[in-house]
């Protein structure tokens, strides 16, 4: 065989190598999906889990775990801004844990339902699930990945943006020590009425850190329907005033950010503040 016939075959060989490669989907690393059930309601849902880089060398250590709502946008935004901070030494190793919507719903009509504390009369969709969906997550999300790996059953941050923020903030009014850290982006506190804000607050048992955060941008000035900046203010004032010693709370206007670009700087702004680690 001569040396034309030699490389024709080796290039030929590489250029299968490249097409296929191209084809193979993208996966984050270290990540699974599995699926729950919630008992109460035989309902389904999928769970987003990403596991540290640090996991399988360090056995005997326990990691804190990130729970997040809206697992399509969330997962994948989290994961990749934490990548580098946690690679780099800057902030502690974590196992991420995203919920997603109910298996075969469309995501609005899960969200919405799940999402929301109260039932309100004048929206088309099911709403006021909040209740219920906080117990799947107390009694079968958290104790799945508590014996499944090697999860703290006391370190535990929430991360919920909109809708998700909304139900955040009625976990942490109504079992605020079912999480050690809340992150709560562009919360919906204008949702039926503002009547979040009307919610008991019970007092947290263990300290707690809160970090709060809206667009700058979240206004019908800037075309947004509700006045976000305005809710959430009202939302950190409400929780400075029925917090006690055990509550830190840290709130954040994300400068330029709209409704739809706010998340991903309180996302990384807020874990950062939980998790990071701060170089002397």
């Amino acid at each position: 065989m001569d040396y034309q016939m030699k490389l024709f075959i080796c290039l030929a060989f590489l250029f299968v190598c490249f097409t296929s490669s191209a084809n193979t989907p993208y996966e984050l690393p270290r990540s699974s999906v599995i699926e729950l059930e919630e008992k109460s309601s035989g309902r389904i849902y999928p769970l987003f889990i990403q596991l540290p880089p640090s996991y399988t060398t360090n056995t005997d250590q326990i990691y804190p775990v990130i729970y997040l709502t809206d697992a399509h946008y969330s997962f994948p935004i989290v994961s990749g801004a934490m990548r580098f901070p946690m690679n780099s030494g800057l902030m502690q190793h974590a196992i991420i844990v995203a919920m997603s919507y109910e298996k075969g719903s469309k995501g609005a009509s899960s969200r919405i339902r799940d999402y929301t504390p109260t039932s309100a009369k004048a929206w088309k969709l099911q709403t006021g699930n909040a209740k219920a969906h906080t117990t799947f997550l107390r009694e079968t999300v958290m104790p799945f990945i508590e014996s499944q790996y090697r999860a703290s059953k006391t370190d535990r941050t929430f991360v919920g943006n909109s809708l998700g923020g909304l139900f955040g903030a009625y976990i942490l009014f109504t079992e605020p020590d079912l999480f050690s850290s809340y992150i709560l982006g562009s919360p919906s506190v204008w949702f039926d009425d503002y009547a979040i804000l009307n919610i008991p607050l019970t007092k947290a048992k263990a300290k707690i850190k809160v970090y709060l955060s809206v667009g700058e941008y979240e206004t019908p000035a800037f075309g947004e329907r509700q006045d976000m900046v305005a809710g959430a203010m009202q939302l950190r004032d409400r929780i400075t005033a029925l917090s006690n010693a055990e509550m830190e709370l840290n709130f954040a206007v994300v400068s330029g950010a709209s409704h739809a670009t706010a998340f991903p700087t309180t996302a990384i702004q807020g874990l950062d503040w939980v998790y990071g680690i701060k170089r002397k």
